[in-house]
Formats: structure tokens, sequence, C-alpha cells
């Protein structure tokens, strides 16, 4: 008789592309049966009238980040990953970003540090390049690929984070040649400078005028020169938190005329609005993020694209900021212009309950869930089929949802270090109930059983070469018809 160390047993179980009442046995860690009936393991749990999905894989959140301005951001590798694994994501990939002057070295050395001994779930790292140096270019990102870190994030707004878009064709060379994904935060620098100092002029400084510097015209525009860029060039690229309806739509057309583009959406463009940038006196810098969540009846849009797969990972972008901190949202003062309030909020742990709701209320199906949380960026960053779903071989990263049980979302009974959700409030048809990870429940029924520090840090893979430069077509774009 085969013996298990954990079975989980009469679940309906999300095996790709199909729900499947039946138990699963995990041994050493990794899923090593599925089966209508399997023998008792070492421990068993009942998950008879509950769902098993695959752990969440957050491929696009903020830990422990260096910022330039003063500010500091209220989750660690601590905090943060035990915020993930209570809301049923047991991988992220957060970001290791050069600040400029030193080298992408240093900056995966320093996440490393930040890291050890704190992360409870296991971690890749993205790089954020903000100084393609030739050194960067022909000697640091080759080798950091090569190691294991196989994504990298650029910016085409932020003072001390953009790159020119001679920097950015730079770049986009190295991953094709190299075999790795790019991750594009697409959003025009100088037209959200120009409007900043128009409104402050005006005295239109509140939470509010947020958005207005950064309208959905300045995504699309940027969205479209992203692509443009990455047709010349013929590499795959990913734009990454696309708020818009308007930049979608770039998108999808790109991707009818046969380019190779990937798309991520969040949370906050599913449940906000701009409106939720106009509480009371200083409340609206809670909800300040870029881009910034657009009215609405945007959010319509954003769920459509979403089921019609124009999407094909949703992300938290958690980077949260305490809001009652000086540095924090607070960073210069209630009275100061929006323009110095630090952009992001927490999403890591509510990311998961509220997809679920679109499954529950018909936006989409369970496979897709499955597929924009887990399997999708599990494929992306080269992580599967190790994670991201349910299969033999593949790590038991498990959780049991039990939907028949909403859940109001409260700050108070979360897990991040930072102050409020932007989510209070929001009732969820489920929450996350049990949580494994590689065979150990990590988290059960709202008590924490995992360590600091056992989380593992995982290389990822490359993705498949692209092809030699000369075999695309003179104008540079891929068709899909030539794959």
């Amino acid at each position: 008789m085969e013996t298990y160390d954990l079975t989980i047993r009469g679940g309906r179980v999300a095996l790709p592309g199909a729900l499947v009442a039946c138990d699963v046995g995990v041994r050493d860690g990794r899923i090593v049966a599925l089966a209508e009936r399997l023998s008792p393991g070492k421990r068993d749990i009942d998950a008879a009238g509950r769902l098993v999905l695959p752990g969440g894989v957050d491929g696009h959140c903020h830990f422990d980040q260096p910022t330039g301005d003063g500010s500091r951001m209220a989750d660690d590798f601590l905090t943060g990953t035990r915020s993930a694994l209570f809301g049923g994501t047991t991988t992220i990939i957060p970001f290791a970003a050069q600040i400029r002057g030193q080298s992408l070295r240093a900056a995966v050395d320093d996440y490393h540090a930040r890291a050890s001994g704190k992360a409870m779930i296991d971690h890749a790292f993205h790089l954020i390049v903000t100084d393609p140096t030739p050194d960067v270019l022909e000697r640091e990102l080759p080798a950091l690929i090569a190691e294991g870190y196989t994504s990298f994030k650029i910016y085409m707004t932020y003072d001390d984070l953009k790159l020119s878009d001679r920097q950015i064709l730079d770049v986009l060379s190295v991953a094709r040649d190299h075999g790795a994904m790019v991750m594009v935060h697409a959003e025009n620098a100088d037209c959200i400078a120009w409007l900043t100092d128009r409104l402050e002029a005006e005295g239109r400084t509140a939470p509010i005028f947020h958005a207005a510097a950064r309208p959905k015209v300045i995504e699309r525009e940027a969205t479209h020169r992203a692509i443009s860029f990455s047709e010349l060039v013929d590499v795959p690229i990913l734009i990454v938190h696309v708020s818009g309806a308007e930049a979608m739509e770039e998108i999808r057309r790109a991707q009818g005329r046969g380019v190779s583009l990937h798309a991520e959406t969040c949370p906050q463009y599913l449940f906000l609005s701009e409106d939720d940038l106009t509480g009371p006196g200083f409340e609206g810098a809670k909800c300040i993020c870029s881009p910034p969540p657009r009215e609405a009846a945007n959010r319509a849009a954003i769920w459509q694209g979403l089921a019609t797969g124009v999407f094909s990972i949703v992300s938290s972008d958690h980077a949260p900021f305490r809001f009652d901190d000086p540095a924090g949202k607070k960073l210069k003062g209630e009275d100061a212009s929006f323009r110095w309030v630090p952009n992001g909020i927490p999403g890591v742990e509510t990311r998961l309950p509220l997809l679920f709701a679109g499954v529950v209320e018909g936006r989409i199906d369970l496979d897709r869930f499955v597929d924009l949380t887990a399997t999708g960026p599990a494929k992306m960053y080269g992580l599967h089929p190790r994670k991201g779903v349910i299969a033999v071989g593949s790590d038991a990263d498990l959780v049991i949802w039990d939907a028949r049980a909403p859940v109001t979302i409260a700050q108070v009974d979360l897990h991040s270090a930072c102050d409020y959700t932007p989510y209070e409030g929001i009732t969820v048809p489920a929450w996350p109930e049990i949580v494994v990870q590689r065979g150990e429940v990590l988290a059960e029924r709202g008590h924490l059983f995992a360590e600091p520090g056992q989380g593992r840090f995982l290389p990822c893979d490359r993705p498949a070469p692209a092809r030699p430069l000369g075999a695309r077509r003179p104008s540079g774009l891929f068709r899909a018809e030539e794959a």
C-alpha cells in the first residue's frame, strides 16, 4: 500500500482544464498521486464540499524595496509573505531594483539579504533596470539571466526609474538575444509632468488630481510606443498593470495582427474607481497608484478583457505604504500635492478572493481564474510545471477554498503591516481556508504555522530562445503564422 505524507481527501480538484472529484497524495513535498480514492496519509485533510486549487503565483509585488524619496514600504519579506499566504498565494516574485549608479548584481545581493531568514513562502526575483550601462547590457544582464533572473521591469515614467526610448531598445535587444521577459510600465512621463505642473499652478493638488495628471490617453500612447518597440526588436513583452480600456484596445489590436504580446491587470482596476480618490480630507491618498483607477464604467471593459484572453495574468502590484505614517502616504504632510504621495496600494492578500468573486458572478470561469492567478504567471516566468498547477510531479502547493462562506474584507483581519486596505467593506464569496506549500500546512482557518525563512528562492527557467534576427520580416513584425 502506498504511503503519503499528506492526503487531501474528497475535494473538487482543479486539474488542467477540468474540475475533478479526487484525492491528492503528497510525498516529499511533491504531488505523487491523483485518484478517486487514495490510502490514508500520515496526515489527512478532509476537503469534502470544498475546492482544491493550485497555490497562487503573484508575479508582480513589491516588498521592502528601496525608494529614492525617503518613503518606506510597510511590508518586508516577513510581513509581506505572511500576508500573501493567508490570501492563498504560495509563490511571489518581487523586484530587485537597481539604483542608478549601482550595479544590478549589487541590487540582487541586497535583495537576497532582505529576504533571508524572513520569507515564509517560495519566491523568485524580477530585476528593475534603471541604469543600462554598457557593462550592465553586455555583462551583468546576460549573466543574471543565465542564473535564473529571467525577467526584468523597465519604466517609461518616474524620474529616478525611467529609460529613454533608445535605452528601452537596448534592453529589449538583450532580452531577445538571451531569452528573457521584459515587463513595461507604460505611461508617458513628459505628459504627466506637463499636466502635473499645470494642475498645481491652478491649485488643484488634492489626491483626486493624481488621476487627472494620468489620463487614459497617456497610458494608451505609451502602450502603443512600447508595442512598437517590441515589434521593431521582434521580442515579446508584458505590459503591466493595464488600467484603461484604451490601452487594452491597443494590446488587443496588436495581438490580433500576430504580435507576441502579453498583458497584466490588477484587482484595483476591477474593484476601485477614480471616485475612491475623492475621499474626505486626505483619504483619497489611500488609493493613489499608477496608473490610477479609472471611471467606474471602465471596470466592465477590464473584466471583459479577462474573459476574452487579452490579459495573460492578474497580479496584485502590492506596493504598501502606511497611511498614518510620515514615511508613508503622508510623506510630505496632508496638505502636500498629489505628486509627493508615494504611489502604491496593498493587495497581495486580497488578490485571489477579489478575483474569485468574478467566478461566482459568472464574469470568468474557474479554469480562467486558475490560469490568470497561478498557471499563467508560473508559465510566463519560468516556474511551470513546478508551480502553478496540480499535477503529478509538481510541488504540492495547494489551497482549499470553502465557497460557501462569504467574507467581508476588513483591515483588522488582514496580515500585512500596512494600516489600511482600499477594499475595506467589500464582501467576497470565499476565502482560502487551508494553505499548503510543498506538502506542509502553512495556514489553517486563520492560524499561522509557517516559520520565517522557510520559503525557498527559485531560479527561473528561460523561455524558448527568439528566432535569429534575420529570420523575421523586414518590418520586424512578429507574425503568428511564422511562429
